[in-house]
């Protein structure tokens, strides 16, 4: 059923405006997959915080224009699905890699970050980014580490103190 051009300007809008807040997009060739494996692969996206479509290629080249996935225009052929980060950068690439491992049939063609498309391979570089959260326990763990040491280094003379006065009590009183 061909779409009216009223449902193309909403498709375009509504991808237009995920694209100017997502901060990734990966684009992939989705042939062969069930109508149940795409709504669990909706499902996954969903609780993951990445946005899903499906729609012509002809309507997300005029969506993406004046957003950093404008890069991707000349990318967009055969029937792609469109997974946009809108949290956390590696979101949607950690997303397809999951979903690729238990259904071979989901194609990565192509990764946008930051204004740039990158190939497929580079999926793997931007699924290992740290969520939010990971990143910031990463960052506490380097602010408290030279913390951590000054404080042991202030109890080191002490404590090899009292363990110097533990040996010679033993010494006495083994004598």
């Amino acid at each position: 059923m061909a779409l009216s051009i009223e449902q193309k300007k909403a498709v375009v809008a509504e991808v237009a405006e995920v694209a100017r807040t997502a901060l990734a997009a990966v684009a992939a060739e989705y042939r062969g997959l069930t109508v149940e494996e795409m709504t669990d692969l909706r499902v996954k996206a969903r609780e993951s915080g990445v946005y899903l479509k499906v729609a012509k290629n002809t309507l997300v080249r005029r969506a993406v224009e004046g957003t950093e996935f404008e890069c991707m225009q000349e990318s967009l052929t055969g029937p792609l699905l469109l997974a946009f980060s809108m949290e956390d950068p590696g979101a949607a690439a950690r997303l397809v890699k999951d979903y690729t491992k238990s259904n071979d049939k989901l194609i990565t063609k192509l990764v946008a970050v930051g204004g740039e498309v990158f190939e497929a391979s580079e999926l793997d570089r931007l699924s290992s980014l740290p969520t939010y959260d990971q990143a910031i326990a990463m960052l506490m763990g380097v602010m408290k580490a030279p913390i951590e040491k000054f404080v042991r280094t202030l109890v080191e003379p002490h404590t090899k103190l009292v363990r110097s006065f533990a040996a010679v009590r033993d010494a006495k009183q083994a004598a």
